[in-house]
């Protein structure tokens, strides 16, 4: 396993960071990364941003919005959120979405400071039921990007103004608001640390529990991480895009996250359609969208598109009668 030092804290550089050592530096089966964001809100790579942030609070706080390469969903981060990414070549169908495996040493390092932290749901990390880390995932073929975004000393009261939470979600956990469903790891440790300190400490577990050696990025490595953020991670279209026009819209959330589809049908057929959430898939649901544009309107129709296509490919969790749902 490697370890890339990282002290910037611009969410597009990072995030081009962790794209460009995953695809590129694929001579290494592991590699670690540790890095601390501005005030950022990240979505999720099939959300639909503006639905998810509180736009005028956002502009009037100068609060970064970046889309990551993973699903799952939109997360708020600040000089008080520690992230962390373990990128490993391990992967296959029986790894993908193992949230649990990847999450183990935060538990350990947590636990070693007094403090216990279970694994629950979907993705999260709690302590006493209240949830301090999310963690999403990206695969390409073998090859997994975990990366998890820790609570530690964030400023709360930001994230839940920031985030624009679907009732049902807050419903779904049982909670009153986002803001009494999460907590900050500090407020649960015996001695006071600051978050350098609990990021140390989480890199001195790696390369005791791991055969860790510190790769530094060159200059090239730099300027093709600048070349990815400023040509995707920058940029308005890859961090809000266009929402199409639609007259059918449908929303239902399972046990593997929340599904919306937006359709457009004019005399019968689907002229376009888009599927937004905070649902896990290995594959590019723009791949099934295109699919299905052409084709009529008609469940006998749809069904026998989805007959010929892996939908836990592109909607993990999620059976091929359970997306005709939020179809027709």
């Amino acid at each position: 396993m490697i370890y890339i030092r990282n002290d910037d804290n611009r969410p597009q550089f990072n995030l081009a960071l962790e794209q460009y050592v995953f695809d590129n530096l694929t001579q290494f089966d592991e590699i670690f990364l540790l890095w601390i964001n501005e005030p950022t809100i990240v979505v999720g790579k099939n959300q639909n941003t503006i639905e998810e942030i509180n736009l005028d609070y956002v502009k009037e706080n100068n609060i970064n919005v970046v889309r990551r390469l993973s699903g799952g969903g939109a997360v708020y981060h600040d000089y008080g959120n520690l992230n962390y990414t373990i990128i490993s070549e391990k992967g296959g169908k029986s790894t993908a979405f193992n949230f649990e495996a990847f999450t183990r040493p935060v538990i350990e390092v947590l636990a070693k400071l007094g403090v216990k932290a279970e694994f629950t749901g979907r993705n999260d990390l709690t302590i006493d039921g209240r949830k301090f880390c999310g963690n999403a995932q990206y695969m390409k073929k073998n090859r997994i990007l975990h990366h998890g975004a820790m609570l530690f000393d964030t400023d709360l009261n930001v994230l839940s103004k920031a985030l624009k939470v679907s009732k049902d979600k807050i419903e779904s956990k049982g909670v009153k608001s986002v803001r009494s469903r999460v907590t900050n790891i500090k407020d649960h440790l015996k001695e006071d640390i600051s978050i350098e300190d609990f990021k140390q400490l989480l890199l001195d577990h790696m390369i005791e529990t791991h055969n860790i050696t510190e790769y530094k990025l060159t200059e090239e490595d730099y300027e093709k991480i600048n070349k990815i953020m400023e040509e995707r991670y920058a940029t308005w279209e890859w961090n809000f895009g266009y929402s199409p026009e639609f007259n059918i819209e449908k929303s239902k959330r399972f046990t593997s996250g929340k599904v919306q589809s937006k359709i457009n049908v004019d005399e019968g057929i689907i002229k376009s359609i888009k599927f937004y959430g905070d649902f896990f898939g290995t594959g590019d649901v723009s791949e099934l969208e295109e699919k299905l544009v052409g084709i009529k309107y008609k469940e006998d129709e749809i069904s026998k598109v989805l007959d010929d296509i892996d939908v836990g490919y592109y909607f993990a969790g999620i059976s091929k009668e359970e997306l005709l749902s939020l179809i027709i």
